[in-house]
């Protein structure tokens, strides 16, 4: 009897069921549209991070900055030999990416503290390298001079110096500055080269700790023609590129990876490091594990993924504040308001069934059973604007991934120890573990649907329902029989 004539009163009357549905459905597919976007949101800036960090890290460990002023910052210098004219002439200068370097030891010292799963070093260095010539000027002298001074008695004599000018000459250089990234072959499950995959050849081998072989971006690759196969030259050192590596997102954390043995040897830094990449055995204690390591680790300063995230900028972090804040709060209120004008619309189709229900009392129906029996109907009309919700949701989650609305993240200055000029290298040029003054990255958004968010969206369907019939419900159950009959009259 009751789902017959629950059946019945949908049938009868659908506009109002339809009114009730479609404004439930609203609110939850907001819900889900802005919640699949934060989703996405997160999921852009932790793409970000681990394009300067690597998969697994969830701290760095770096040199203390240096005291302005302090000294230690010596601007690169180049030398060439006097060589003969027109001659090529190339040198380079290897340095180590913000003048500064932590000894090897501080790895083992700080995968010793409490918490710490993993800590790998790893040294960041710039290239740069000059190619070019020198021509020689060509000295010109003058006609008149010349004559002036061709014979005895002439105005300057014989002695005077002949006038002209030098023609032609000059000097023409390229400068080419790349990166270079010292890596811990035995331990390659953390730091920046976890962040690329290799798509040609092969990534180092546990035994290659001084080998001279070389993984490089697949960008750079590109740039300079390289290979497979190829070599690579870092100060002099042929290095045989034994693999391609491309970016998951954003920009390679180098140019060229090496060994960091060969690293060292090519910076003149043995036995340093630039950079400690942490894994912390427990997510939920990075800060106590950051602590840690900035009592018993002394002249360094550490920085998290929540510090890095900070410092990012640009429309990523717009849109994510407005998706975490606006988008929240007027999900909420479009909600709320859905739930109230079920609420009012059942409340008021009860009062349109005054002589209905007044009838069905008089006929023996007790105020329970009429209560239970608008609830249904109220809560099958929360439950159709559940899947209309859930469906529209989907929808627009759908859209946005299709669309894929590429933001910028812009990655400020976040302490690191970087350089004399604001950035990780004497570029201006960022490095695994120092973070620039401006580096950019572009990111694809797309919006992730969990079965989490489908779940809560039911739930709300069912809330909105059961709502929209408790307003309905008390009404119906203060209904007399003696309504009915004044109505009937």
């Amino acid at each position: 009897m009751f789902f017959t004539y629950l059946r019945r009163e949908l049938r009868r009357r659908r506009k109002a069921a339809l009114v009730v549905a479609s404004g439930l459905a609203l609110g939850i597919a907001l819900v889900i549209i802005v919640s699949s976007v934060s989703v996405g949101m997160s999921k852009a800036q932790d793409k970000v991070l681990e394009s300067l960090y690597g998969l697994g890290t969830d701290m760095t460990v770096t040199k203390a900055a240096a005291a302005q002023g302090s000294g230690g910052t010596e601007r690169p210098r180049f030398e060439f030999d006097a060589e003969d004219d027109d001659a090529t002439q190339s040198t380079d200068r290897v340095m180590v990416q913000g003048f500064q370097t932590l000894a090897a030891g501080t790895v083992d010292t700080v995968g010793e503290q409490d918490g710490v799963a993993n800590a790998v070093g790893g040294l960041s260095l710039t290239v740069m390298k000059v190619d070019g010539q020198f021509k020689r000027g060509e000295f010109k002298q003058d006609e008149s001079s010349g004559q002036s001074q061709g014979g005895p008695g002439g105005g300057q004599g014989g002695g005077g110096q002949p006038q002209g000018r030098v023609e032609g000459g000059g000097a023409s250089f390229d400068v080419n500055s790349f990166t270079v990234y010292g890596t811990d072959v035995t331990q390659q499950d953390l730091g920046p080269l976890t962040s690329s995959r290799i798509t040609e050849g092969r990534t180092f081998k546990a035994s290659e700790t001084d080998a001279e072989v070389a993984v490089v971006d697949s960008a750079y690759a590109k740039e300079k023609e390289l290979a497979v196969g190829k070599t690579v030259t870092v100060s002099g050192t042929a290095y045989t590129i034994v693999g391609v590596s491309t970016a998951d997102s954003g920009d390679a954390a180098a140019d060229v990876y090496i060994p960091l043995k060969q690293a060292q040897t090519v910076a003149d830094s043995k036995d340093k490091i630039t950079t400690v990449y942490v894994q912390a055995a427990d997510s939920q204690q990075i800060d106590t594990v950051k602590a840690a390591i900035q009592k018993n680790v002394s002249g360094t300063t550490v920085t998290t993924s929540a510090d890095l995230a900070d410092t990012v900028s640009g429309s990523l972090s717009t849109a994510s504040d407005l998706a975490s804040s606006v988008g929240k709060w007027l999900s909420i209120a479009v909600l709320v308001a859905a739930f109230l004008v079920a609420g009012l619309l059942t409340s008021s189709a009860v009062s349109r069934r005054v002589r209905e229900f007044g009838t069905l009392k008089a006929l023996g129906w007790k105020s329970g059973r009429v209560t239970r029996q608008v609830i249904g109907e109220a809560l099958v009309n929360g439950l159709m604007g559940g899947v209309l919700g859930i469906a529209v949701g989907l929808a627009g989650a759908y859209a946005v991934t299709a669309v894929s609305p590429t933001l910028t993240a812009q990655l400020g200055s976040s302490g690191g120890g970087g350089g004399p000029m604001g950035g990780g290298g004497p570029m201006g040029g960022g490095g695994p573990g120092r973070q620039t003054a401006s580096r950019t990255l572009d990111i694809a958004l797309t919006a992730p649907v969990s079965l989490t968010t489908i779940l809560v969206a039911v739930a709300l369907a069912v809330a909105g329902g059961l709502v929209a019939g408790a307003f309905g419900g008390w009404r119906a159950s203060r209904l007399r029989p003696a309504d009915a009959l004044r109505r009937v009259a």
